[in-house]
């Protein structure tokens, strides 16, 4: 190896709410000498890191702009009212949108959830990150709603939440740039989507070549076992009957008819 050259790595962007451990783990166990390294990122900040080519791939919020991204959706999460634990709504295991229409609600500037319209009454202004309006919850001059990773993220003991039934979701997918699919992308891919530590990855296997295949079909033909051929019908047997004969032999034989006696004279 040349000073030049630089040791190969593989670095994952992910944003907040997203528990990557589990995928970072196997990297390890398979590909100990490529070392992974991590880049926690907001919502908004992951496209343009993934953009510029300062991670290889990412766990990413949906929508990404599909004419740069490749990105394969993961999971949709619950959608959860994060409310204090002395709340009314508390009282219910879960609400609708309808529930919220007289409820003050954070709209934070770095929401991930996808609304025609929020519900429920708009807060005298915007937070400017999902931790803020936490805390604006917790001094109880509002509510928040947010994906439950989130909600699980920023906890707090005096808050607790219930889910949104009809409320958008955010969805968690992988995703890295179209024209920079490596074979460390694909490596990781393969982890995410559960291959096997033999898998092809995707990658088409090398095909044999054709003397090769001729060869395996001539072997494959003189290892099949030969049929065995039945006698052709009138040919001897080894008992010296022809199977015709052995066919009709099998029926039994009508005697002979006897005719009368004739009367002498």
């Amino acid at each position: 190896m040349t000073g030049s050259e630089e040791t190969p790595s593989f670095r994952l962007a992910y944003v907040p709410g997203v528990t990557p451990a589990k995928w970072v783990r196997i990297w390890n166990e398979r590909l100990p000498d490529i070392p992974l390294t991590l880049h926690q990122v907001t919502a908004a900040e992951a496209p343009e890191l993934l953009r510029a080519g300062d991670a290889d791939a990412g766990f990413v919020r949906l929508p990404v702009d599909r004419t740069f991204f490749s990105a394969i959706p993961l999971y949709s999460e619950t959608t959860v009212v994060v409310v204090p634990k002395d709340h009314v709504i508390t009282a219910a295991e879960e609400v609708t949108v309808a529930d919220l229409a007289d409820e003050v609600l954070f709209h934070p500037l770095d929401d991930v959830l996808d609304w025609d319209a929020p519900p429920g009454e708009p807060a005298f202004e915007r937070p400017a990150t999902t931790e803020d309006a936490v805390e604006l919850v917790a001094a109880g001059v509002g509510l928040l709603v947010v994906p439950q990773s989130l909600a699980r993220l920023h906890h707090r003991r005096d808050l607790t939440y219930r889910p949104l039934t009809d409320a958008p979701q955010s969805t968690v997918a992988l995703s890295w740039p179209e024209e920079a699919t490596t074979e460390l992308v694909e490596d990781f891919i393969g982890i995410v989507r559960g291959r096997t530590v033999n898998s092809t990855r995707g990658r088409q296997a090398a095909q044999p070549s054709q003397s090769a295949q001729a060869a395996q079909g001539s072997q494959g033909s003189q290892d099949k076992p030969k049929r065995a051929q039945k006698p052709a019908a009138g040919k001897a047997t080894p008992a010296g009957r022809t199977t015709r004969a052995r066919a009709t032999g099998a029926k039994s034989a009508k005697p002979a008819k006897r005719g009368k006696p004739r009367r002498r004279s």
